[in-house]
């Protein structure tokens, strides 16, 4: 059975229900504490009352620096969304660690960027070196996968799309809300990750709600395929992709194809005309709410509510 653990300024905790029990390590960073997991399991089985989760302000549980990579269009849904047919290559991007952010933390809108979206994904927290060359077998995924995390690949559309630039567009600070909960897996929790559920919604409205079936490349080969070139180390995050339901569809192909044989500027002046009216676009005063977890409840990352707020 998993089990999830809280960090704040005092330190790391282990989440119980409503109590949380503050785990006894000298550990700050992330890949720290995962060193010292017999820590954790003692705080675990204490007989401590413990305190109430509600006060205890929750801070990123995926320390920085660390490195953080994402797998690009890695749903069926997103890639129907984004007007992809037939085979999608696997595809990585680097995010800045600077852009890790608390669960609850302000997502802040820079004030250039008009088009602001969000995509609920699946973080990989890695607990073991996972060197170039480095094959995952499923079997494997235990040995170098120490936990997930629930985090949102905040996405500057109108900077990736006119720059085809991911780093930036995605690595303004606030653009990763990672937590509130690490999830420690036990091996006998990883035969249950497909049955984990991505559910985002903006101000109580719906939009994003699928499950890992709907997943392309699946973690083990995604760390295969991204270890022929990428050395990662423990406390280092993988963002494994986003389902359908994000602000940003691409056009009819009609209108696809109309817009291939303009001039770029004004090729990207139509899309981002008509993309201006698009109501699911992030504002100031938006409050994005989500959740990762399987339906029995095994496997349950928190509750992530981030408030979207204009730069000052």
């Amino acid at each position: 059975m998993s089990t999830n653990v809280l960090r704040t300024e005092e330190g790391w905790w282990v989440v119980r229900d409503e109590r949380a029990v503050r785990v006894e390590t000298k550990a700050v960073t992330t890949a720290e504490l995962l060193a010292d997991r017999a820590a954790v399991e003692e705080a675990a089985v204490s007989g401590e009352t413990g305190t109430p989760v509600a006060d205890l302000a929750a801070l990123p549980p995926v320390t920085t620096p660390c490195r953080v990579v994402a797998q690009m269009v890695n749903y069926r849904s997103h890639a129907r969304d984004s007007g992809f047919t037939g085979e999608i290559p696997p595809t990585f991007f680097r995010k800045a660690s600077g852009s890790v952010s608390g669960p609850h933390d302000c997502v802040v809108k820079p004030a250039h960027v008009k088009f602001l979206d969000y995509e609920v994904e699946l973080g990989l927290v890695m607990g073991a070196p996972v060197p170039v060359g480095t094959v995952v077998a499923e079997r494997d995924l235990p040995a170098y996968v120490a936990g997930l995390v629930l985090t949102n690949d905040v996405s500057a559309r109108d900077i990736q799309l006119t720059k085809s630039q991911f780093y930036e567009s995605k690595s303004y600070p606030t653009f990763t809300p990672t937590g509130p909960y690490l999830a420690l897996l036990e091996p006998e929790d990883f035969p249950h990750l497909p049955d984990l559920r991505l559910r985002l919604s903006v101000n109580g409205s719906p939009r994003q709600d699928r499950t890992l079936a709907d997943m392309i490349v699946r973690p083990a080969e995604a760390l295969t395929l991204l270890a022929r070139f990428q050395h990662l180390d423990p406390g280092d995050l993988l963002l494994t992709g986003t389902p359908g339901g994000t602000a940003l569809k691409a056009p009819p192909k009609p209108v696809e194809k109309i817009g291939a044989l303009l001039p770029p500027a004004l090729k990207w002046k139509a899309f981002f005309n008509s993309q201006a009216r698009n109501p699911h676009y992030l504002h100031e005063g938006d409050v994005i709410t989500a959740t990762i977890a399987t339906p029995d409840g095994r496997i349950d990352l928190g509750e992530q509510r981030t408030p979207v707020r204009d730069a000052r």
